[in-house]
């Protein structure tokens, strides 16, 4: 298969090119606690990659683009040679940040020659692993192909040639400094040992061209004399220096910066895998409902890990016809851990990873809506129920058609046979989009209020303690408060034996 060349609008993240810029974040990504995720992510990755998981790709052609690229990332090789472009990357930035610290232009001009050979390597040492290696999606196989250009370009082979070349030179200086009755040295030649201080000095002397950017006057002193008794070294240095002071080919920098979206969760991945849990390529059959195996909280699976709490995984299936699950069930049952599950499902599929599950099916939705029990605020003067019917008119008045929907405890102040009255006409409302999704509610009248609709189930065991499995079944009443009398011990009797 050709190639096909770049252009300056190359994305790996998008077959447009678009410019992602900062985003408010949704309310679905709170919900969701995708925050949770995203914050164990930048904490390694720096917060400006947070920018790339708030939007979803616009279609499903880029959502199968994203998937492909994120398929050639996981693989070993070329894992590993984009984390070291990345990483040398990010080095020729630090450089650039010290570089300003520089008073003197000599030294100066090696700090920016420094940061250019950074960038040089990074982009050699990039193109080489890339080669040896088999991609398999468009937009990685578009990128070598640009890579390869835009190196054999006259002028980079130049500026890797110039800028390598007096760097050298630099690296193999040596020069011996001799302090004898208050007067300075300064000669070209090996010299043996570390760097000492002289006397009256309060540090050792270090090297001018490698170590802090702030040189004492003495050093500057040495730098002075150095730089006269070799001016043609000297001379070379600020013309290369100049030369190539913007060296930055836009589309090579943009690209490492959006490709920490894949490495971040590529490394995130791989953390969690080796404690055991499960990640999986989702199928994308429009043919199939959506349905998954080992399906968990991941958000809660980053926080349990650090604790050593073990994550219920559940499976899941929506059956031929069914729209909306209806969950109901004990308190802490995990019903909404696992109404999360299930929107971080649709959302890693959409953003083109790998998924929190054994196996899943995500058919390409447009986008994700939730809405989330709310509490007072204080500031409006409004009550519960009232923020949460302001939260709701904007999610039914915008009659967004193929979106997945999830919506946890409405109505709880309500009056049961008002909040069954308005949870139908919710459920009706999103049905007659094309939506699917899952209501979370302490009604179990909600579970037959929709022929569409089908009812799930957080169980208990036989002592009627919380399982946090989630299974079809029909709804029952359960005592919500007697699973957690039964969790903490404060049933009649145990009380009495405690006092």
């Amino acid at each position: 298969m050709k190639e096909e060349r770049g252009t300056p609008e190359f994305s790996i993240l998008d077959t447009g090119g678009k410019t992602y810029l900062k985003n408010r974040t949704p309310v679905w990504f709170q919900d969701l606690n995708l925050e949770t995720v995203t914050d164990r992510l930048t904490a390694k990755w720096g917060r400006t990659v947070r920018q790339y998981y708030l939007y979803l790709p616009e279609t499903a052609e880029e959502e199968a683009y994203r998937r492909a690229v994120y398929g050639d990332v996981k693989k070993e090789n070329v894992y590993a040679a984009l984390t070291a472009f990345v990483k040398r990357i990010a080095g020729a930035g630090d450089l650039r940040r010290e570089k300003e610290k520089v008073p003197g232009l000599k030294q100066r001009a090696v700090w920016q020659l420094r940061e250019t050979e950074a960038y040089c390597i990074a982009c050699t040492d990039l193109a080489e692993a890339l080669e040896q290696s088999d991609l398999a999606s468009e937009g990685m196989r578009r990128f070598r192909g640009m890579l390869r250009e835009i190196l054999d370009s006259a002028d980079f082979r130049q500026m890797r040639e110039q800028v390598c070349g007096i760097m050298k030179n630099i690296r193999a200086l040596r020069f011996v400094i001799t302090y004898e009755k208050d007067r300075i040295r300064v000669e070209p030649g090996e010299a043996s040992g570390e760097y000492a201080a002289l006397p009256k000095e309060r540090k050792p002397l270090q090297n001018p061209f490698a170590g802090t950017p702030v040189v004492t006057d003495t050093e500057n002193a040495c730098l002075d004399i150095l730089v006269r008794k070799m001016p043609d070294l000297f001379r070379e240095l600020l013309s290369v220096s100049e030369r190539w002071e913007k060296y930055e080919n836009p589309t090579l920098i943009r690209f490492a910066d959006e490709i920490r979206f894949y490495l971040s969760y590529c490394a995130l991945q791989r953390e969690m895998e080796e404690q055991g849990f499960r990640f999986a390529v989702p199928s994308v059959s429009e043919n199939r409902p959506p349905e998954g195996k080992g399906l968990y909280d991941l958000a809660l699976a980053c926080v349990n890990l650090r604790k050593g709490k073990k994550v219920v995984a559940n499976d899941f299936g929506y059956r031929e016809g069914e729209r909306f699950f209806v969950l109901t069930g004990p308190n802490q049952g995990g019903k909404t851990t696992f109404a999360r599950s299930l929107g971080q499902l649709v959302y890693f599929a959409r953003i083109g990873l790998d998924v929190p599950a054994a196996e899943a099916n995500v058919p390409f939705f447009k986008d994700i809506q939730t809405h989330f029990s709310v509490e007072e605020s204080v500031e409006t003067g409004r009550g519960k129920l009232k923020e949460e019917l302001v939260r709701l008119a904007p999610m039914m008045e915008d009659n967004r058609q193929g979106t997945f929907v999830i919506i946890n405890e409405l109505f709880t102040t309500a009056a049961s046979y008002d909040a069954l009255i308005m949870g139908r006409k919710v459920l009706e409302h999103f049905i007659g989009l094309g939506c699917m999704g899952i209501y979370v509610t302490h009604l179990k009248e909600l579970t037959t209020a929709h022929g569409q609709a089908v009812s799930l189930q957080a169980m208990l065991d036989e002592q009627r303690f919380q399982t946090y499995e989630i299974r079809r079944g029909e709804a029952t009443d359960v005592p919500c408060a007697e699973n957690q009398v039964n969790k903490y011990r404060l049933t009649y009797e145990q009380l009495k034996e405690r006092l």
